[in-house]
């Protein structure tokens, strides 16, 4: 049964240099922005940061109890003792690096 296809033209052949920069050179700037623009992405309720929320959003995170930060250090604490003493556990056994 043939639910019927679709075919797509796709131009093989890329834009050359000189019509991309045709293109860029007509494209009309945007040399002032109105006053009650909005930033993209919202006008979310965030600390005020460098960088907009689309582009690196801030970390969600949730406090947890005390035996998840118990597990979290010691775990960092061990591979830190791990690379102290100049052994290796990438593969998952502990060797000599």
């Amino acid at each position: 049964m043939d639910h019927g296809s679709v075919v797509i033209p796709v131009d093989e052949t890329p834009f050359s240099d000189e019509e991309l920069t045709a293109l860029a050179l007509a494209a009309e700037p945007i040399t002032a922005l109105a006053d009650d623009a909005v930033a993209w992405g919202g006008g979310d309720l965030r600390t005020p940061s460098l960088l907009p929320n689309w582009y690196m959003p801030s970390p969600s995170y949730q406090l947890r109890g005390r035996w998840t930060r118990a597990i979290v250090i010691t775990l960092i604490v061990g591979f830190l003792v791990i690379d102290a003493f100049g052994l290796c556990i990438t593969s998952g056994f502990l060797s000599f690096a």
